[in-house]
């Protein structure tokens, strides 16, 4: 159900004061207020678990670091603030009556910040935050904007740390050894695997290690936020965005057995010392994310029947031609 609109489509203000949006100054009024509440405790008022001295938010920023391989959480709020922008005029267009459906959404988000006291998780606080922004929208303006709102706003979930996050790491660090050992035999490498240390059979090279980095858990994480927008951004169906944003999955462990086959070619047959460093530091520019953005297009163009960019020109085309002329 709508809350009603008592604005002036000329003036923007109605005898009884509604502004252009169809809020009232005194709901509005206390949605700033409540907005104050919810900056306070989010930014000033300590986390639980988080040693008593850090604001829920600023344990979130110390969060982004090596050790959780969560250093793109700082990319998370910029491609945020990037997509409301992004949307702007949209949502501007998109501004109504709002609905009373935001208000248990807003509930649910405070709850996830009554939990995080009771349990010392401070993640699910943060996790409460885009539920309490969005819920806001919804009774602020409507169900358009919030549809607008609803990807930026959770997309902050990207930056949240997970607690099983290492174990998955580990196995992903398993699986990347072993894709590594089996595309350097495709080119005639030999090599023995030992837990997550591959040895040349003929010493060519001193023993390679596959650390946490290595494993592809930070490659992937990226893609995934590259795929996701990417889906987000892309004028396809939603299950469509769906598969797009899934296939960051696979085509970040292909990308990242690419990248470390390449180690492994160069250490056997040109220099090690090259291939362990200076190729190391730069492959993940120079080779993965070439080839997993050109896999993500192709996964784009068959899901959209067409390379995106020309199958946009035949729409724009038909919609030209198909124009109904106008009588003088």
């Amino acid at each position: 159900m709508e809350r009603e609109s008592t604005s002036s489509e000329n003036t923007g203000i109605d005898p009884k004061g509604s502004t252009a949006s169809g809020i009232h100054p005194g709901t509005l009024a206390v949605c700033l207020a409540c907005a104050a509440v919810v900056a306070w405790f989010y930014f000033f008022v300590a986390a639980p678990g988080a040693g008593g001295d850090l604001s829920t938010l600023y344990w979130l920023k110390t969060t982004w670091n090596k050790e959780t391989d969560y250093e793109h959480g700082f990319l998370v709020p910029v491609i945020m603030a990037g997509l409301i922008a992004f949307q702007w005029k949209n949502l501007r267009n998109a501004a109504g009556s709002g609905t009373w459906a935001g208000l248990p959404v807003v509930l649910l988000g405070c709850l996830f910040f009554v939990a995080a006291q009771r349990t010392g998780q401070p993640r699910l606080a943060v996790g409460g935050l885009p539920m309490i922004l969005w819920g806001s929208s919804l009774y602020l303006w409507g169900w358009k904007t919030g549809r607008l709102l609803f990807f930026p706003l959770f997309f902050l979930f990207l930056a949240i740390p997970v607690p099983e996050f290492q174990q998955a790491t580990t196995r992903l660090q398993i699986l990347s050894t072993h894709l590594a050992q089996w595309g350097s035999g495709l080119f005639g490498i030999e090599t023995v695997v030992q837990g997550t240390e591959i040895r040349s059979v003929g010493e060519k090279w001193a023993p390679l290690g596959i650390n946490e980095g290595c494993g592809g858990i930070r490659s992937l994480m990226a893609l995934i936020m590259i795929a996701s927008v990417w889906a987000y951004l892309a004028p396809v169906s939603l299950w469509k965005k769906a598969l797009l944003c899934l296939a960051a999955f696979p085509l970040a462990i292909f990308g990242n057995m690419l990248r470390l086959t390449s180690i492994f070619v160069i250490s056997e047959y040109g220099d090690p010392h090259f291939a362990k460093n200076t190729w190391h530091d730069w492959s993940g520019l120079l080779l993965f994310y070439p080839i997993s953005l050109m896999l993500l297009l192709g996964v784009h163009s068959v899901l959209e029947g067409g390379l995106p960019w020309k199958r946009q020109k035949k729409i724009a085309m038909r919609t030209i031609v198909h124009k109904p002329v106008e009588a003088n």
